[in-house]
């Protein structure tokens, strides 16, 4: 297997035996797996992370909360809701009994450990979980475009979904979902969408895409 951290070993990655990605949004939610399995608890990540740590917190009779983006965020969450570990879909494990920060070398030692627990390889542990796919893209808006206006216009025409809109807006699909979130340094928005099928959360973003163009 391979291991890849950044330059300063707060966001963690793993390569399979046969050269494929375990993907990142993944570490998090192996390390929860384990860490649940001998400890019952609540689950953290920010909006834009995979659904599948909620079904696997689930499965495991916890309950899972949503974040806004950025690690302190994430913490502040963690904090209110008593998790036992938490994170970001960028490989960002945090485990609260060891300290309030993302932390590799903690996930490292947590993923090897439920390898070895597991006994099973790398690959044979990616698929025991639910395979969902992220579409990420961004949309530059024109100048002066009010954001207030657009988000009112998108919530409206999606009343009926749940929403969320603590950081942007978030709208669920039952398993699906979307995160429309502004860039604080850009005037762009970002959009993350989320489905079983990679051309399923593609076509979810061009729709979000077009709405937010005839809302302009």
């Amino acid at each position: 297997m391979g291991i890849a951290v950044d330059p300063d070993v707060d966001r963690l990655c793993f390569v399979c035996e046969d050269g494929t990605l375990f993907g990142e949004e993944y570490t998090l939610v192996a390390v929860a797996d384990y860490v649940l399995k001998h400890r019952k608890g609540n689950t953290v990540s920010n909006l834009s992370s995979t659904r599948a740590l909620r079904d696997v917190t689930e499965k495991h009779g916890g309950q899972y909360f949503p974040s806004a983006v950025g690690e302190v965020n994430v913490v502040n969450m963690m904090k209110e809701s008593n998790a036992v570990i938490g994170g970001e879909g960028n490989g960002g494990i945090i485990v609260p009994d060891l300290h309030y920060g993302r932390d590799a070398l903690i996930g490292i030692a947590l993923f090897l450990t439920h390898l070895a627990h597991e006994k099973k390889t790398v690959k044979q542990l990616r698929s025991s979980y639910p395979d969902y796919f992220i579409s990420k893209n961004k949309i530059e808006l024109n100048p002066g475009t009010d954001l207030k206006k657009i988000f009112s216009v998108i919530q409206k025409k999606y009343k009926k979904q749940p929403i969320n809109t603590i950081d942007g807006l978030k709208i669920e699909f039952d398993t699906d979902w979307v995160h429309l979130r502004p860039s604080n340094t850009e005037p762009i928005i970002r959009i993350y969408a989320e489905s079983n099928f990679q051309t399923t959360a593609a076509n979810i973003a061009k729709r979000l895409m077009q709405d937010i163009n005839e809302a302009q």
